[in-house]
């Protein structure tokens, strides 16, 4: 039973081949393959403009692909095929001069609900995200975050077997985007596949079984965020001191620094740049060797100015 549970996880839902896509003479996506299993939660990443949003668009037949192939379920997404699909684009497309509770209840019948299950379903989880009181309010007089919470909703309705989620916190403080996680997670656990494009990393790091960073249209790193830190190579050291540390080119580059944390690159022994940074009058209270974290990785793969934008 655990083998056969196993192989379907790993057949793929997802599966793009050879993906390329041109706008003109610009190429936008370049030769991008990549897979998604059944049941997995799959981390789409990259910088503005890397490509995300042209892939998931070719993926659901928005647009038509310059080359390639681009299967959910063995083959080209339709409407009616035999998988139910819920789709959060970043853009939001709602009624903004409708009520929230009969936007929710419309979208729940193209999805295939009754109009009452659809209604009862919308109240309930509006109850469950602190917005009840809001089912006869006009959307446009929700704040972002509150539409966004809406769009889900939308989206994870009928329970879909394929959740496609663009940047889904966007807009959520702290304590709403724990709530969304939960929500996810919940239906992680039901046997929904995941594409989670996101910025966040502490998000991909709790949800993700596998990513793949894109960068100006090409896998830039694939595979579990293990194999991805691993592919990536560079370990770095952590120093937490109140005092700056100096640049010294010849045993180590000065990476980042973060309030009392500097990240190094070493380029020398361990114990030879510790000696230098204790013979340059800095105490510190840590100094630790360790794989670079995805948001170390980013800043290195994307530049400096992406890194700011995460």
């Amino acid at each position: 039973m655990e083998k056969a549970e196993e192989s379907i996880k790993n057949t793929p839902l997802v599966s793009v081949d050879h993906f390329e896509m041109s706008f003109g003479k610009t190429n936008v996506i370049k030769d991008l393959s990549f897979t998604v299993s059944k049941g997995e939660t799959f981390g789409f990443l990259g910088s503005n403009g890397s490509g995300k949003t042209t892939t998931i668009r070719a993926l659901l037949g928005i647009y038509q692909p310059t080359g390639g192939t681009l299967h959910i379920d063995g083959k080209p997404y339709t409407v009616d095929g035999t998988v139910r699909l819920g789709y959060l684009p970043e853009e939001r497309g709602l009624y903004k001069k409708e009520q929230v509770i009969d936007i929710m209840t419309y979208f729940g019948q193209l999805k295939g609900m009754s109009k009452d299950d659809a209604k009862t379903w919308s109240l309930d989880y509006l109850k469950r995200v602190d917005l009840v009181d809001k089912a006869a309010t006009r959307l446009d007089k929700l704040s972002g975050g509150q539409q966004q919470k809406i769009q889900l909703g939308i989206t994870i309705m009928n329970d879909p077997s394929l959740l496609i989620l663009d940047e889904p916190t966007k807009g959520f403080d702290p304590v709403n985007r724990r709530l969304l996680m939960d929500i996810i997670e919940e239906h992680q656990q039901k046997g929904a596949t995941v594409i989670f494009v996101t910025h966040q990393m502490e998000e991909v790091e709790r949800l993700c079984d596998r990513i793949l960073l894109l960068k100006d249209g090409e896998a830039s790193l694939y595979g579990t965020i293990d194999q991805v830190k691993e592919q990536f190579g560079n370990q770095i050291i952590e120093v937490v001191s109140e005092k700056t540390i100096p640049e010294h080119p010849t045993l180590y580059t000065v990476s980042r620094r973060e309030g009392s944390v500097t990240t190094l690159e070493p380029k020398s022994e361990l114990h030879a740049i510790q000696k230098a940074i204790i013979n340059a009058g800095i105490t510190f209270t840590r100094f630790e060797l360790k794989r670079p974290s995805l948001d170390d990785i980013f800043v290195e793969v994307y530049g400096a100015k992406a890194g700011k934008e995460l």
